[in-house]
């Protein structure tokens, strides 16, 4: 863990070490370079992050990448129907000398790739949910905390519902960031092609551990933030709430419900973290406005009128804006 005589060398620092992050990642992932800055923001910022598109779009192997250029540990569940609780967070279990032992299970880990994330049980699902907002599971009465950091990358596919449950509202609250992974594009997928179909192995070298991540977690929290630019994050999220004092017309006609109060602070971390992954030393409203789409996707819920005229959330976030 490198000394910094004070937060400006400790933030320039930061920006530096994300541009190297990027290069190393890039040696794999072709393109998704939106993604790949909000994965890392979510790192930087101490937020969990769902990923949802298609099969087929790296989704697991972004998620590995990173964990290899960051030195942690990394544990990826494969979610299934049939997939029990003790399955994720362990169990105890009798030794030899009739004395029950704990079985650590795969949450503990650094980074966690919970993949298809809708296909277990909601009894599955809320087993993590301690672990994403407490850092701790409770077996059998005991408390077990986690290793930091520790984050939650989940994927869903968006294409199959069947025999799927989906994210309860207040599970999907708990993630930062919902991001969306869009199809390549024709240059893009033409590199994948060829980086993929020969026997060209990149070597991802790691350029942060996991002192450095946990201080620089730190280092975000210290940022400081002009008051307007908090009142700009939290009259964003009022507008999204039907029924409410400054609620935005748009909002009232199109919204069933609108964002919490995590989405508020999400707005301030994230927007904290961006800043100074682009060199900034405090964020401003432009910062708020690059991370309020991902921030909000999955917090608003459209009302009849909205489905009915095919409105996405998107759309409305934008109008927001």
């Amino acid at each position: 863990m490198a000394q910094f005589q004070n937060d400006k060398e400790a933030a320039d620092s930061l920006a530096r070490a994300f541009q190297q992050l990027r290069q190393e990642i890039g040696k794999v992932i072709v393109g998704q370079e939106e993604v790949v800055r909000l994965v890392l923001t979510a790192v930087f910022a101490q937020g969990h992050c769902l990923l949802v598109g298609v099969p087929g779009l790296a989704k697991t192997l972004l998620i590995q990448t990173i964990a290899d250029s960051l030195d942690l540990s990394f544990n990826r569940i494969q979610f299934t129907p049939d997939l029990m609780p003790s399955d994720i967070v362990g169990s105890e279990t009798l030794t030899q000398q009739r004395e029950f032992q704990f079985v650590k299970g795969p949450i503990f880990a650094n980074i966690i790739l919970a993949d298809e994330i809708n296909r277990t049980p909601p009894k599955t699902q809320a087993a993590l949910l301690e672990s994403m907002q407490e850092y701790a599971v409770t077996v059998a009465g005991q408390r077990y905390p986690l290793a930091r950091p520790f984050f939650v990358l989940a994927t869903q596919n968006p294409i199959e519902q069947e025999g799927t449950y989906p994210l309860p509202e207040a599970q999907l609250d708990r993630f930062m960031f919902n991001i969306q992974l869009g199809y390549p594009s024709y240059e893009e997928e033409l590199n994948i092609v060829k980086n993929t179909t020969s026997d060209r192995k990149p070597v991802v070298n790691k350029i942060l551990h996991s002192d450095d991540i946990q201080a620089y977690q730190a280092l975000v929290r210290r940022v400081p933030v002009a008051d307007n630019v908090v009142e700009y994050a939290v009259s964003l999220v009022h507008k999204t709430r039907p029924n409410t004092a400054r609620t935005a017309p748009r909002a009232q006609q199109l919204l069933e419900w609108g964002a919490g109060p995590r989405a508020s602070q999400y707005l301030i971390v994230a927007a904290k973290c961006n800043a100074l992954l682009s060199g900034k030393y405090s964020p401003d409203i432009e910062d708020v406005r690059a991370v309020a789409l991902p921030i909000l996707r999955h917090r608003i819920v459209r009302n009849f009128k909205a489905e009915a005229e095919g409105t996405t959330v998107e759309q409305i976030v934008k109008d927001l804006l």
